[in-house]
């Protein structure tokens, strides 16, 4: 018993240290959850075997929704979990192994193992429905979905059910960016939407099975259990940090526009205390402001570890201007006209994939402003949002 209170105290210590500022707490608590409602999804839980998709954000107040279930008499006999691992703390893209949840016991499946992606035949066989609890950011190239619709085609397959716990979009107001072309499909975009699609994980999960983007899941038994409270205005700030690198409400906000920086040569903070809040590169025009990447928890090898780069600090963006701003490519335009020496190798072939669209890159190289630019996906945005409104869950107001 006692080294079990001590798993238990050193797996909240964990999350306690992804824990986002108090002040957005408060904002969510005015949101009920998906997991939260449990009395609306545990008769579709009794009698069977259930697998969880999760990791460190699928808590419920300040327990997590696997100890929910357990307290409630749930058989939870699997955990599966997503880019980050189960409890949240490795690296972006670093494989994750399978292995046993050291709090509870039990096995835990990793679907981001640099294997074949989703859940084995043999640990499929071993349940009956699966339950999905993540905290998405609401870009096309966060990977939480991604693992959420590769879950739902192993379900389809071996005739599973799968269970949506709904949480808010915190970019739900939102969507912009050109939609993706498919033949740039990738581990970072797997569907044809915009960079910002404005859908919680529920409302995706019913969009894909209903424009059958996803093999033989038409006949699967799908159910998302709602949030109640939200709507797609919804200032819903996040309260735990969705992974190691997105650690606060302006680093999410300014998400969409700076993870291209990904796809070049410069650095968009990680290995800082200030990621995703400044870009910068030792081969840009010195402006007053710098930092070096170094190495540290959530970020082990950093782009351009212990070089010093020249950059632009945004952390006095305003939140509503980076929310208004939506996808806004004129940070990486700004890095990329700003760059002494090195611009023919600026960008790779993953800036690519990250916007989805082979035609923006010759444009910023060709001199192209943001808005110019943004105005060439104008029209593919109006027509998702018209597919979009058949699958909301939620007002939009």
């Amino acid at each position: 018993m006692i080294i079990s209170n001590i798993k238990r105290i050193v797996a909240l210590l964990i999350f306690s240290a992804l824990i986002l500022s108090t002040s957005f707490i408060a904002d969510a608590a005015e949101v009920t959850v998906g997991a939260a409602r449990i009395d609306l999804y545990k008769p579709w839980l009794e009698g069977r075997r259930v697998a969880l998709l999760s990791n460190h954000t699928g808590m419920v107040g300040s327990k997590h929704t696997l100890d929910l279930l357990l307290e409630n008499g749930v058989n939870v006999v699997t955990l599966f979990s997503p880019e980050h691992g189960f409890r949240g703390t490795a690296d972006a893209g670093q494989h994750v192994a399978s292995s046993v949840d050291e709090v509870t016991g039990i096995p835990i499946a990793s679907l981001y193992n640099g294997g074949k992606r989703g859940p084995s035949p043999e640990v499929m066989a071993g349940v009956d429905v699966i339950l999905v609890d993540l905290q998405d950011v609401g870009t096309r190239f966060y990977t939480y979905y991604i693992t959420m619709l590769e879950v739902m085609e192993a379900a389809a397959r071996h005739g599973k059910s799968v269970i949506v716990l709904d949480r808010p979009n915190p970019l739900g107001m939102s969507v912009d960016g050109p939609v993706l072309d498919m033949k740039l499909r990738s581990g970072v975009g797997r569907l044809p939407i915009p960079v910002l699609h404005g859908l919680t994980l529920g409302e995706m999960a019913k969009m894909a099975v209903g424009e059958g983007w996803l093999p033989g899941a038409s006949s699967l038994d799908l159910k998302v259990v709602p949030c109640k409270d939200y709507t797609h205005s919804t200032r819903y700030a996040l309260p735990v940090a969705p992974s190691p690198n997105l650690r606060s409400m302006k680093a999410i906000y300014l998400y969409p526009s700076l993870c291209y920086f990904e796809g070049t040569t410069a650095s968009v903070g990680r290995g800082t205390d200030m990621p995703f809040l400044v870009y910068g590169h030792p081969l840009m025009k010195a402006r007053g402001f710098s930092f070096t990447p170094r190495s540290v928890p959530g970020a082990k090898n950093p782009p351009l570890r212990d070089k010093r780069c020249n950059g632009v600090d945004l952390r006095e963006v305003d939140d509503d201007a980076a929310i208004d701003g939506g996808v806004d490519l004129s940070y990486i335009i700004d890095a990329y006209n700003s760059m002494t020496q090195g611009k023919s190798r600026f960008f790779n072939s993953f800036f690519d994939k990250l916007i989805g669209n082979t035609k923006i890159r010759p444009m910023i190289e060709a001199g192209r402003s943001a808005d110019e630019i943004k105005a060439t996906w104008r029209d593919e945005v109006a027509q998702f949002k018209k597919l979009r409104s058949r699958y909301l869950l939620y007002p939009e107001q």
